[in-house]
């Protein structure tokens, strides 16, 4: 990073916090700085850890595997279009807020906040990575809502890993409904080859070993349709990151 861009980055959020005194996003409460939790809110989240499956990474009950590496059912029946997939948290009534207020309240400051939950969960995907693509926005949807979260969430994660960002590689070619509330069938559908790979990048990613990084994983259906994408246009390895995980019994 360019030094000089570092200290007026530095420079800029430390008159912020003197300007707007810095709360939790959660709690309301003062904090020492922007993107800071308070005590009540970390003991709200749940952190994902050993044992989980070791291609979309869900978290298991117990370790049925003995330490060793296994996959859930739902990989072992039908294998997922990407290498393997991690998330930081499990999605909570703690982590749904603050993942709520980073997407929709302009809380953009919160993506240093999320920087190391994702560096800890991805840290063997980050190794190997040759470039951070962020699940894109449809057009429209960008206009309304002004930034991409996951787009900053790989800015931030290529800053501090040095790994490339390459936000515009991957577009929605066409708008789809939201999915909140569709069943998993129908989120496959919605999304159905909703993804491509622009071809100015093309070249650049060929072969090369890709991090798709986003806010939730629900059913897995929009990082599956983006990594079919990736793999139709000769991307090499893909992996999935995200912040967090929505669990289903």
């Amino acid at each position: 990073m360019n030094p000089g861009n570092s200290w007026f980055y530095n420079t800029f959020f430390r008159f912020a916090d003197l300007v707007l005194p810095p709360r939790c996003s959660v709690t309301g409460e003062i904090v020492d700085r922007q993107g800071m939790l308070a005590p009540q809110a970390w003991a709200g989240l749940d952190f994902i850890t050993d044992p989980y499956c070791k291609t979309c990474g869900m978290p298991f009950e117990y370790d049925a595997f003995d330490g060793g590496e296994g996959a859930c059912m739902a990989c072992l029946e039908q294998p997922p279009p990407f290498a393997a997939a991690r998330s930081a948290v499990k999605y909570n009534d703690t982590s749904r807020a603050l993942i709520l207020a980073f997407k929709h309240s302009d809380k953009t400051h919160m993506a240093r906040t999320f920087s190391p939950w994702l560096r800890q969960a991805g840290k063997n995907l980050l190794e190997k990575a040759d470039a951070l693509i962020p699940v894109p926005l449809h057009r429209w949807r960008l206009l309304s809502r002004r930034y991409n979260q996951a787009a900053l969430l790989a800015h931030v994660l290529s800053r501090e890993t040095g790994v490339p960002s390459y936000p515009l590689a991957l577009s929605r070619t066409r708008a789809t409904p939201s999915q909140g509330h569709l069943t998993a069938g129908e989120r496959h559908r919605n999304v159905r080859q909703a993804f491509a790979v622009h071809p100015a990048y093309v070249k650049t990613l060929e072969g090369k070993t890709v991090v798709l990084v986003d806010d939730v994983y629900t059913t897995g259906a929009t990082v599956k349709e983006c990594a079919k994408a990736l793999r139709k246009s000769g991307a090499g390895h893909v992996y999935v990151l995200t912040l967090a995980r929505v669990i289903r019994e």
